[in-house]
């Protein structure tokens, strides 16, 4: 299993540990950015993160498939679904606000999944794509995560494995004092 340094280590010496003012998918402001992207393209990394990931959910059965929302998701659900030996899916944006799982794929009713994210903040986009797979009819067994930087707040709300909690400070764009010291803002 990846130890809390290693998970930190691998964005470091992959570039995928960025810090400076972010703008987050959430629409808040951060000073670091964990680009997972950059993690993902190698392989080495990949898999072993699929596999420490699989190892946290401890189920007690197989589920139908893993769910990832897209884009961040879609390589780490195949990796973890790989790990599973099961099914890898997932849900892209519907144009309305919400997910849609892809129109290439079916999920029957009763069939169980895993939401799986690389790194949350407040954990939208998971449960968007959570919910495009209930409304299709399927139960979720659980949710996991790379990094969780959830407030404690926010983390009570939903609970999910992960392989590092890192509560990184967030700032709403009106208070942000990055904003406020003039430091250019990143869209990533």
């Amino acid at each position: 299993m990846l130890a809390f340094v290693n998970i930190l280590d691998i964005y470091r010496q992959t570039g995928g540990y960025l810090e400076g003012h972010f703008l987050l998918a959430s629409g808040r402001h951060a000073p670091v950015f964990l680009q997972s992207t950059t993690v993902m393209q190698y392989p080495q990394h990949t898999e072993a993160i699929g596999r420490a990931l699989a190892a946290k959910l401890e189920l007690d059965k197989t589920p139908d498939f893993v769910l990832g929302p897209a884009m961040g998701g879609v390589v780490l659900a195949y990796e973890v679904a790989r790990h599973l030996k099961t099914r890898a899916l997932f849900a892209e944006k519907d144009g309305g606000g919400g997910m849609k799982l892809r129109d290439a794929f079916s999920v029957d009713r009763g069939e169980t999944f895993v939401a799986v994210e690389d790194v949350i903040t407040t954990g939208g986009s998971l449960r968007k794509a959570t919910k495009a797979a209930l409304q299709a009819g399927a139960t979720l067994l659980a949710g996991a995560v790379i990094i969780d930087r959830r407030s404690d707040d926010l983390r009570a709300d939903w609970l999910l494995a992960s392989l590092l909690q890192l509560p990184l400070e967030t700032y709403s764009p009106d208070t942000c004092p990055l904003c406020k010291a003039g430091i250019p803002l990143e869209d990533v």
